[in-house]
């Protein structure tokens, strides 16, 4: 019979776990563990209030080319009234209508940070987290004639007196006109 002291018995379970510390590592293998793949489920937004649908209706859709070759694809989205979906290169954002005392048309993604601003004669991309420009200059062929419009007839300053305009120089020349339209 074996006879085991405690000095012996510790030994042995001391030496166990080095044993096993080291015990040649098994090399990983070849084959990749599928990762569990997750539907994107997007949380329904609040409504939309009536200022809201307002700006969502002057919203121009469609891809819009822009300065340095890029361009942004703007689409209705599919599920919710009054949203848009923006792509530019690889991103895509879920875009939302928000008033604004301009009268220009302004979507944002709040997640995201972008924001697309659609004046007249331009529209641009902004990245409102980084503070920079993501596309500008982008025209569809109605903001192309408002642009080569202005480039022909220029806006007046808001730095000239308004007697300097043509508008207000053709009043001049004839009071009796400008008397009978404001009647």
């Amino acid at each position: 019979m074996l006879k085991l002291s405690l000095s012996g018995v510790l030994l042995v379970l001391l030496m166990v776990p080095l044993a096993q510390a080291a015990a040649p590592v098994k090399k990983a293998t070849k084959s990749r563990a599928v990762a569990p793949v997750f539907a994107v489920v997007e949380a329904e937004p609040a409504e939309l209030s009536p200022e809201h649908l307002a700006v969502a209706q002057r919203v121009a859709v469609g891809t819009v080319p822009c300065e340095l070759g890029a361009q942004v694809k703007i689409s209705a989205h599919q599920t919710w009234a009054g949203r848009f979906v923006l792509e530019h290169g690889r991103q895509k954002y879920q875009m939302a209508p928000v008033p604004t005392s301009t009268g220009a048309v302004r979507l944002e993604d709040a997640a995201g940070g972008a924001v697309w601003l659609q004046l007249a004669n331009k529209s641009m991309l902004m990245d409102q987290k980084l503070g920079r420009r993501l596309a500008d200059e982008c025209m569809n062929a109605g903001q192309a004639v408002v642009a080569e419009a202005l480039l022909r007839t220029p806006a007046p300053s808001l730095l000239e007196p308004l007697n300097n305009t043509p508008a207000v120089a053709a009043a001049e020349s004839k009071p009796e006109a400008v008397a009978a339209a404001t009647k």
